[in-house]
């Protein structure tokens, strides 16, 4: 009778003791949340949302996650988007593939012709986009997430609070606001911003968006489990810099993946190397591509096992 009264009592006790850690929990995830609303300063980001049209994206299949990134610094005076990236998360391995676009990619937009691929977001919104990829280069984008690039900073230093080591070649300050100076050095929020916005030089758009590759593939590395326990605060940052329509569960179905799976994660430029020229058109200078090879170029980057070799050989050739 004793025996099964200590087995009673024990029982309640575990019971109480496992509701007090998912209550102190509960608090702990509303606390930091609203620390991260907190952060946040005024932004833009949502005002159109209403006037897109309905984001019609594929259903997810065999774990294969494709999310339409685009990002702008506060988006350009006509609408265009100014960077148009696809994130590729495979829920088997954990591993992750990040696919830029050249903005001033020239392609067949539906209902609009030829044209920019960033002018897509301004013709029609996230859903335009994910209709121009798929028409072009026959990917089926499942998200889309646009974020305003005022909460870029913030965002990585709670990913990466001890900064990221980067190699500048020569000295950037025009159009970044602030200057950077030659030489291995680690950056932070704001240094970082400056760093991948960028586009100045010889290389213009082409260096800027391998940086933004290299700093993101970097923030990558540095994820851990510090960076889930601060997921609460980050999506309440993100929640003032992010207009998306993925889920808080899928968000951190991936966001655990990524910490607890040993994950890679290989980058992929298009156009790719010796597959455009140089040209300009009544819509401006634009990236003239071979479109079969650089849709052959995706099919291999995303079916294959070994992406980092393929990409490496994608470096830039002007």
């Amino acid at each position: 009778m004793k025996k099964s009264k200590k087995s009673r009592k024990w029982l309640r006790n575990l019971f109480l003791a496992f509701a007090l850690v998912i209550v102190a929990g509960l608090i702990y995830s509303v606390y930091q949340y609203k620390s991260g609303l907190a952060m946040a300063d005024d932004s833009r980001i949502k005002d159109n949302e209403k006037a897109y049209d309905p984001f019609e994206g594929a259903d997810v299949q065999f774990g294969q996650i494709n999310v339409l990134l685009l990002g702008s610094d506060a988006r350009d005076e006509d609408g265009r988007s100014d960077s148009l990236m696809i994130a590729h998360y495979d829920q088997t391995t954990n591993d992750v593939k990040l696919i830029s676009i050249m903005r001033d990619t020239y392609v067949d937009i539906p209902g609009h012709g030829m044209n920019k691929i960033n002018s897509a977001f301004a013709f029609g919104g996230p859903e335009l986009v994910r209709k121009t990829i798929k028409q072009n280069f026959d990917i089926d984008v499942n998200y889309y997430a646009i974020a305003d690039f005022k909460g870029f900073p913030k965002i990585i230093d709670l990913l990466a609070p001890d900064g990221i080591e980067v190699d500048i070649p020569y000295e950037m300050s025009y159009g970044i606001s602030m200057t950077l100076h030659p030489g291995k050095q680690t950056l932070h929020g704001d240094g970082l911003l400056g760093y991948v916005r960028f586009r100045h030089d010889r290389l213009s758009d082409f260096g800027r968006v391998e940086r933004q590759q290299e700093v993101l593939t970097k923030v990558k590395e540095q994820i851990g489990v510090s960076s889930l326990m601060n997921l609460p605060k980050l999506l309440g940052v993100a929640d003032s810099y992010f207009d998306t329509n993925v889920d808080n569960k899928t968000i951190l179905t991936i966001g655990k993946g990524i910490v607890n799976g040993k994950s890679s994660m290989d980058t992929l430029r298009i156009p790719v190397a010796n597959s455009y020229e140089d040209k300009r058109t009544n819509v401006g200078d634009v990236l003239d591509i071979n479109l079969d090879k650089n849709k052959q170029a995706l099919e291999e980057f995303l079916s294959s096992k070994d992406s980092e070799k393929m990409a490496k050989t994608d470096e830039i050739s002007s």
